[in-house]
């Protein structure tokens, strides 16, 4: 298993960790203390375990298992998934921070954070799909399905 690879699941594991805290105060909050808990806080533990750990999940396995770029490729470089690494790691978790500031009564200018956070996630997915885009190819199943194959 490549360095990328176990960098995004165990970020993703990081990530679920982070919406399993926040959700348990969210639980605390509502059973305990009396008070729904607020769209920030709801927001901010739907993406630290949708994004931050289901999403990352899937990018580190579809980068492990995927076929190899084929020879010549000049868009898939290991570069372009650290970039997309980054970017989607810092966006995600300054998006999932500023929700929880938000939540307990943070500035407004928070908000432009978080947007500014969110746009970011759209331009780490895109950068990851499209250096993946040439790994997302058949290797030998179209020869199968040829023969009359069918799974």
């Amino acid at each position: 298993m490549h360095t990328n690879v176990r960098r995004f699941i165990k970020t993703g594991i990081v990530f679920l960790f982070a919406g399993l805290l926040i959700g348990a105060w969210m639980l605390v909050e509502r059973e305990i203390g009396g008070s729904w808990p607020g769209p920030y806080l709801v927001s901010a533990h739907a993406h630290a375990v949708q994004l931050g750990f289901v999403m990352f999940l899937i990018l580190g396995v579809a980068l492990w298992l995927f076929p190899k770029p084929p020879e010549g490729d000049t868009r898939y470089r290991p570069e372009r998934i650290d970039a997309a690494y980054w970017t989607l790691t810092v966006a995600t978790a300054v998006r999932i921070a500023g929700e929880v500031a938000r939540s307990a009564a943070g500035p407004e200018w928070l908000g432009w954070i978080v947007t500014a956070a969110g746009v970011a996630q759209v331009i780490g997915f895109a950068i990851y799909f499209w250096t993946m885009w040439s790994r997302i190819r058949p290797v030998g199943s179209h020869l199968r399905e040829a023969k009359g194959q069918r799974f």
